[in-house]
């Protein structure tokens, strides 16, 4: 079920994502003039199609659903009919067909600040920035960092929720920057600055880069009592319920929930006796944790999640909402700044500054597609912002075979006055398409490395 769960939000992705970037080509096609034969989501086989007349577009569904595209008249693809000519795509000006191509990545951009729009006016929740213990001998422990501290903001830019701090700093230290200012406030006292160096070895990799860091969320101590049980866990099959006040395992007195976390990550597989509070009378329990491989290690879980109180969680979250007007530039602000940040990790994977180990190929984006879609409608459709920022930066790249390419050629055409020939044309293909092999084999790689791990 999960599976399934992941491939159909994966599909739903994919088809949002392929339908508004071919729609950019196709809407700029039919408006400059030329002649639209096909549109088509997906690839291979035909399982839906319609077509108004003979003469009209032919609009498709194919059964592999991780791309599209759109047939135009153009007389290298084949013969045309005599009275198609006017409308064939290589007859047309090079403004009409630099239009045309660069429709695709344009829409998937605009669709980006759309759905980033969408995101600060609905509104999302987030953990307060607030600093849990720091880890001696990390970079925040160098810098003076405290537990208790507050980040307001990181180079200038406010951070009201965790994700959004960290996303700043990590940001910051992928594009070469050696020091990052982070602005804090603790117990209510004036603002400080506090100021991360970093060194070359602490931006290879964002994995490596965060646990340098040294960065913790704050945890409230809280009770060990079980809020909520996952299906087909060790907790149910041990007859733990809801409201469940752990009094004792394996005669070791519990007094808080991490404290009981701690000791079941350390007892894989290990059958363990428990005494717990239920309805103001104690009872005993066995409960043996699944163990589950977690990088080169094994631990314990038994799925079940500790009771917050309605009060405490208002203290550590925060609402971030913007009016309709006020999201508009924002909205443009981050796809810009996500623009920037992918073209900047591109080059420093590239120069052998940043590690291929931020790649994401197919398989982590079908996992992102399930796990944002288990967080709710708009962490999807965050994810969806997201997603769509690459493709249309990726898109944009003078990679022969990418719009980005055939863009380049348009290019020289202008200056030279006549167009790229057509065998420089396909050599130029030929080594753009090995490029793409190649950069999709090492994704699938990093996907296959992060699921063995």
């Amino acid at each position: 079920m999960d599976f399934l769960h992941t491939v159909f939000y994966f599909i739903i992705a994919i088809g949002i994502l392929v339908a508004f970037h071919e729609f950019g080509h196709f809407l700029v096609a039919r408006k400059v003039g030329v002649k639209v034969l096909r549109f088509s989501i997906g690839f291979g086989k035909v399982f839906w199609s319609y077509q108004k007349n003979p003469a009209d577009t032919e609009y498709v569904l194919s059964a592999i659903p991780l791309g599209g595209y759109v047939k135009m008249v153009e007389e290298r693809e084949g013969e045309v009919a005599p009275e198609d000519l006017p409308f064939a795509f290589n007859r047309q000006p090079i403004w009409a067909r630099t239009a045309i191509v660069a429709a695709g990545p344009l829409f998937n951009l605009m669709l980006a600040v759309f759905l980033f729009w969408a995101v600060l006016v609905i509104g999302e929740s987030g953990i307060k920035p607030i600093l849990g213990a720091v880890e001696q001998g990390s970079l925040a422990a160098q810098a003076g960092f405290v537990e208790g501290d507050e980040i307001t903001a990181v180079n200038d830019k406010l951070t009201p929720t965790w994700v959004e701090a960290m996303e700043s700093i990590v940001s910051s230290a992928l594009e070469g920057e050696q020091t990052i200012n982070v602005t804090v406030i603790h117990d209510s006292e004036a603002a400080t600055v506090k100021t991360l160096v970093l060194n070359e070895q602490d931006k290879l990799d964002v994995a490596a880069f965060y646990k340098r860091l040294g960065f913790k969320p704050w945890t409230p101590s809280l009770k060990p009592i079980i809020g909520h049980l996952l299906p087909d866990s060790a907790a149910l099959a041990a007859g733990l319920q809801t409201g469940d006040v752990i009094i004792s395992i394996d005669n070791i007195p519990i007094t808080d929930w991490q404290q009981w976390v701690d000791i079941i990550k350390t007892h894989p597989d290990i059958a363990m006796q428990l005494i717990i509070e239920r309805d103001g009378a104690r009872m005993p329990l066995s409960i043996t944790p699944k163990g589950t491989p977690v990088g080169d290690k094994t631990e314990g879980k038994i799925g079940a999640g500790v009771f917050v109180p309605e009060d405490l969680m208002k203290a550590i979250t925060v609402d971030r909402a913007l009016s309709p007007v006020d999201a508009i530039p924002a909205a443009f602000k981050t796809t810009y700044f996500y623009c920037t940040s992918t073209l900047k990790m591109m080059g420093r994977m590239l120069s052998g500054k940043a590690s291929v180990e931020n790649l994401s190929g197919p398989i982590s984006i079908a996992q992102y597609a399930g796990q944002s879609a288990d967080m709710g409608f708009v962490a999807f459709i965050k994810f969806l912002g997201l997603v769509s920022v690459s493709l249309g930066v990726l898109n944009l790249l003078p990679i022969p075979v990418l719009d980005g390419g055939h863009l380049l050629f348009f290019a020289l055409e202008a200056i030279q006055g006549k167009p790229v020939s057509e065998k420089i044309q396909e050599f130029f293909q030929q080594i753009g398409v090995a490029l793409l092999m190649l950069l999709m084999s090492v994704a699938m790689f990093v996907d296959i490395q992060r699921l063995l791990q």
